[in-house]
């Protein structure tokens, strides 16, 4: 389907434009998905010469009977003589209840974790590796029910078997004053030649559900510099919980993302059956329209396909991870190519482009393509890579200049139908444009608050296993937005949007006004007594 109207600018730009970034698209997404996605819930992490201080490996929620198991291997320190002895290297487990609150990460940027002694205000396990002696110490709060028990895998230790259920945990001096809080400390030999351990742990009671979060730590002393001191390390993690290997707020996802699928569908039904009962009032964009809740639905089953996937085996199928994230990529460039459409008045008031309107599709165009870019590489990535977060940003920033462009052609018709009520001899008429618009502008500001702000303060703030009731805010504020668009801009005689469009107003470029989709391509010829209707 076309994008831009009869013989003008628009479209002829539109099409480039769309050509140029599909290609690019498609590009980008077959160099991305060539080593196939990630692990998911079966997680294997390898960093060589990494400089970071603190590396977060990951965080899952689990419910009662589920666990974690964790495999280290290769792990290496290069130091530089004497400076060994200035170097803490560990692991740190800390469970909250949601995502607003980690132990680890509001803590002063010199301050090392590894030294903190765990209590009850602050539940956590460290794990400080000494590897002059060989040992994993796990340092924990001995009376503290919230926390599960770590168990070492004995196919790792250097010592006969049974050798970590034969240590006896060394009690603290705590233990022999009248205070309630017990500082315990076991330890565990690490394997030689490859610096290897593996540990678990399981939920066993109701008080230790929870969100789980796991880092790895260097602590730099003395004068010491960070990059002095690289490490690499290979690890494997493995999460499930009862039936499945989604984290306890992502369970509910795959039956929510069809049932939302389902309501779109039914919305694209409804949206094409009112297009054929009303052929003569309709636009070639109530057609682009039309496309949208489709592949919003289609982007919705693959999600959740892929979902079921990743719960019933840890990690997804590539096929069906690859069609997701092409239906994810052309639903997201086509819902910002049609708010940025419907906000210039294209095909319904104007056939053709201004300059101003050109220049943010050269804008909304190629960041929709790099937000989307982003999106697959943090689906796709482990969340202790470097890249990771880096691009976790840029789909933060660039998603937001979208939003923010798209509001840019509504408040320029605004601002035109503002000036144009005071100038010229339409008043009325250009009043009652400028509040269709303001309701437009309202509805986008809307939209994006609601799915880009209230969604994510939900997801910190509820707890940990009703972490999916963002993505319900998010998928039910685009399905309401869609509804409202849809009948604001109906095609039907009696909206005042299209009753308004059949006025003959000036604007920043020349104008085509159209009464009808059958009357698209004419113009209206003024004379004395008659007003008649021209072909081009």
């Amino acid at each position: 389907m076309a994008l831009g109207g009869s013989g003008g600018g628009g479209s002829g730009f539109l099409s480039r434009a769309r050509a140029a970034s599909g290609g690019l698209l498609l590009a980008l997404l077959a160099g991305l998905l060539s080593g196939g996605p990630a692990q998911a819930r079966l997680h294997h992490l390898s960093l060589k010469d990494d400089l970071r201080q603190k590396v977060h490996l990951n965080t899952f929620g689990f419910f009662q009977d589920g666990f974690m198991r964790v495999t280290i291997n290769n792990l290496s320190i290069k130091s530089v003589g004497e400076s060994d002895k200035n170097i803490q290297v560990g692991f740190s487990i800390d469970r909250t209840q949601n995502d607003g609150f980690s132990t680890n990460l509001n803590e002063e940027v010199d301050y090392c974790i590894l030294n903190q002694k765990p209590s009850r205000e602050v539940l956590v396990i460290i794990l400080l590796l000494d590897f002059s002696e060989k040992l994993v110490k796990v340092k924990f709060e001995n009376k503290t029910p919230q926390l599960p028990e770590i168990t070492f895998s004995e196919s790792q230790a250097t010592g006969p078997p049974g050798i970590a259920d034969k240590s006896e945990p060394k009690q603290s001096l705590k233990d022999n004053t009248t205070e309630v809080q017990v500082l315990a400390e076991r330890t565990h030999p690490i394997q030689s030649g490859n610096n290897s351990f593996s540990f678990q742990f399981s939920i066993n009671s109701k008080e230790q559900e929870g969100l789980y979060s796991l880092y790895f730590h260097k602590c730099i002393l003395g004068n010491v510099r960070t990059e002095q001191v690289p490490f690499s390390l290979d690890i494997s993690i493995t999460e499930q919980n009862p039936n499945s290997y989604l984290s306890a707020g992502e369970i509910p996802l795959p039956k929510l993302y069809i049932s939302m699928a389902v309501f779109f569908f039914v919305a694209g039904v409804v949206w094409i059956h009112t297009l054929r009962k009303l052929r003569a009032d309709v636009f070639k964009i109530h057609w682009l329209m039309a496309s949208l809740p489709f592949t919003k639905s289609l982007s919705l089953v693959f999600h959740a396909i892929d979902y079921h996937y990743i719960s019933t085996q840890g990690y997804p199928i590539e096929g069906w991870a690859v069609v997701y994230y092409i239906t994810h990529l052309l639903k997201g460039a086509l819902l910002f190519i049609t708010i940025a459409l419907i906000g210039t008045g294209w095909a319904f008031i104007k056939h053709i482009l201004s300059d101003k309107d050109k220049k943010i599709f050269m804008i909304v165009i190629p960041l929709q393509v790099l937000a989307n870019v982003a999106y697959i590489i943090i689906e796709s990535t482990e969340e202790g890579t470097t890249e990771y977060g880096l691009w976790k940003e840029i789909f933060f920033l660039v998603d937001l200049l979208c939003c923010g462009a798209i509001l840019f052609p509504v408040v320029w018709l605004i601002r035109h139908l503002q000036e144009a009520s005071a100038t010229d001899g339409k008043a009325a008429i250009n009043l009652a444009k400028l509040k269709l618009f303001r309701h437009y502008y309202v509805m986008i500001v809307c939209y994006i608050y609601f799915t880009r702000i209230i969604a994510i303060l939900i997801k910190i703030a509820v707890p940990f296993q009703w972490k999916w009731l963002y993505k319900l805010l998010d998928e039910m504020a685009t399905l309401v937005f869609f509804v409202l668009t849809g009948y604001k801009f109906r095609p039907a005689s009696d909206n005042p949007y299209l009753q308004l469009s059949q006025e003959d107003d000036s604007f920043d470029m020349e104008s085509v006004v159209t009464t009808s989709g059958v009357m698209e391509g004419m113009k209206k010829v003024k004379k004395t007594t008659v007003s008649t209707w021209n072909l081009w």
